[in-house]
């Protein structure tokens, strides 16, 4: 079988881009450790009020440790559930210090949604049963839009928070 000169160019062509896809994903499994979202953790989505990082008073952002927090938000129904304030309104908006290292946990009891932290590296997606995490550290202040990424409903663009990173 006789092969084209522009044959063996595409031929190399591709299977070299093959090569060097593979080498890549290698490189950052197993020598960077990256690796996808694990769903190892699981919640009851009929009660997840049971687990205690999704109590009612756990909700929204918990001071950790100097410079690290944890916010735990509920995805549900058009809402992003942060909690509530003094007054026993729900909670729209979170304050974190710059440079921080905020873990956040979400989970939802009726559908998968999206969490995307507007310009930063959070983009999870939410299934009922499971808990979804992502750590990272808050370099840059500004305000930040919480929002979901998946289509979830007629509502669906009802559903936001914010998050602010102050000096």
């Amino acid at each position: 079988m006789h092969l084209h000169k522009y044959e063996k160019i595409w031929l190399v062509f591709g299977i070299g881009s093959l090569i060097a896809f593979l080498l890549i994903l290698g490189y950052g499994a197993f020598w960077q450790g990256t690796h996808p979202q694990s769903h190892g953790v699981t919640i009851d989505p009929n009660n997840i009020e049971a687990h205690e990082a999704f109590q009612e008073e756990n909700l929204g952002l918990t001071k950790v440790d100097d410079d690290k927090y944890i916010v735990n938000i509920v995805a549900s129904a058009f809402n992003y559930d942060l909690g509530k304030d003094e007054e026993g309104n729900p909670v729209k908006h979170i304050r974190i210090p710059k440079g921080s290292t905020v873990l956040f946990q979400v989970t939802t009891p009726d559908v998968v949604h999206g969490f995307n932290v507007a310009g930063t590296n959070v983009n999870m997606m939410v299934e009922p049963g499971y808990i979804s995490s992502l750590e990272t550290v808050m370099n840059k202040s500004g305000e930040y839009t919480i929002v979901c990424n998946e289509y979830c409903g007629v509502g669906h663009h009802l559903m936001y928070a914010t998050v602010e990173v102050y000096e």
